[in-house]
């Protein structure tokens, strides 16, 4: 019988000392598939040790890779067979970044076959598809739907001009990925303009693809016959960083070094650092927050990079439950984002939601320890930062979610002298 995880919190502890931040969970869930583009071996290093990234090796494996790890935390990556073109769909249930395998099975097997992404029905959910199949098409690939599976096949993708109608960072990278085996050049516009994109365009090109102007709205890709094998350092992880200088500054605490990050990744979190009054000092590789005399009450508008992240928004959310006044939270990314904030309403805080997409949050009020579940990755963590600072015990179910992309954080919020445990329920 599988038990299953919880957190449990005892709120209310100083937090001090030092953190350090794992690889970007966004880069590595993209660094893996692109393994299928080669008959080398890809080497990634400095890969989280999440449960996404569990369910992107089982997927490699599913589809004739070895995954094998090496010293100093790598993990080397190379083909055995090339035989399998269809996802299994208990692996595609289970994480949305499936979706980034299809481009390089479909550009060198000519098929690939799969569920809908994260269990959804096909065409259904708040996060289509419909943007990848579409520039799948526009390469070449024809689709059907049979059995609530799609298929795409193609004998060879061909470049095309491709305009993204909605900004897309997971369809900018698939279409970039894919492109760079198809015949002649493609054009991306419109594009996500994140870190990782970059990144991933800097280590295609290593193994002898042809990318420019990744990290800009304008990306060509000239396609190549083959690519061959390197090493991938993953780059340090962005939002779990914000996310820690977010609940050190919610704390007021103590003083917390944000360590092994990039602080220039994370402008637009910085200057809602100074209107709100938080007391904050950079460095090259990390950020380090100290007590603040106050911290004042500051509203966002999420947008696309450099804009401020959607997936800061609920430890930001959380941030101004202690802040002093009223602040406007504006999610223009995800429709039904801000639902966690009724949660954070049960535990003591005054927010109202104006409308799907918008919630006012008025300040500073004592939160309190409550029994909690969970709805999703970036929600989940809030729910961890608002347990920190609560007054006595909370209790968070269905952790498996908070686990696709925070390696050990018990452990390391213990660190930083948090009362947190992971117990079986």
């Amino acid at each position: 019988m599988y038990v299953m995880p919880k957190f449990v919190v005892h709120g209310g502890k100083p937090l001090t000392g030092t953190i350090n931040v794992c690889g970007s969970k966004n880069a590595a869930l993209k660094a893996l598939p692109l393994a299928l583009m080669t008959k080398e071996v890809i080497v990634i290093k400095n890969l989280p040790e999440i449960e996404d990234v569990f369910r992107a090796g089982e997927m490699l494996r599913a589809l004739g890779h070895s995954v094998e790890k090496r010293a100093g935390g790598a993990v080397g990556v190379k083909q055995k067979n090339s035989d399998s073109t269809t996802l299994p769909a208990e692996l595609v249930n289970k994480f949305r970044a499936s979706i980034m395998f299809v481009g390089p099975l479909l550009a060198t097997r000519g098929e690939a076959r799969f569920p809908h992404p994260g269990g959804c029905v096909i065409g259904a959910g708040t996060r289509p598809i419909d943007l990848f199949l579409g520039g799948f098409e526009k390469m070449g690939a024809v689709l059907e739907t049979e059995d609530n599976y799609y298929r795409l096949t193609a004998k060879k993708l061909k470049g095309a001009n491709i305009f993204f109608p909605t900004i897309t960072v997971t369809g900018t990278e698939s279409l970039m990925m894919t492109a760079c085996l198809a015949d002649g050049i493609t054009i991306l516009k419109n594009c996500a303009m994140e870190p990782e994109i970059s990144a991933l365009a800097d280590f295609l090109n290593s193994i002898g693809a042809k990318i420019n102007g990744a990290g800009t709205s304008t990306i060509v890709i000239r396609g190549v016959r083959k690519m061959g094998g390197g090493e991938y350092e993953i780059i340090p992880d962005r939002i779990e960083a914000g996310t820690f200088a977010t609940m050190a500054a919610a704390s007021n605490s103590g003083s917390v070094l944000i360590n092994n990050c990039e602080p220039a990744h994370l402008e637009a979190l910085w200057a809602q650092f100074d209107k709100a009054g938080v007391n904050y000092k950079l460095a090259k590789n990390s950020v380090k927050i100290s007590p603040s005399k106050k911290i004042k009450a500051c509203g966002i508008k999420t947008h696309e990079y450099p804009g401020f992240a959607t997936d800061l928004q609920s430890a930001y959310t959380v941030l101004m439950t202690q802040a002093e006044g009223s602040s406007l939270i504006h999610e223009v990314i995800y429709d039904r984002r801000l639902l966690f904030s009724d949660l954070l309403t049960q535990m003591g805080a005054n927010i109202i939601m104006a409308d799907p997409h918008r919630v006012v949050v008025e300040g500073p009020t004592q939160l309190f320890g409550k029994k909690l579940i969970s709805p999703d990755l970036r929600a989940g963590m809030a729910l961890v930062i608002a347990a920190l600072i609560a007054e006595g015990k909370t209790e968070i179910d269905n952790i498996y979610q908070i686990e696709r992309g925070y390696e050990d954080l018990s452990g390391r919020l213990r660190q930083l002298g948090a009362d947190v445990e992971r117990v079986d329920s």
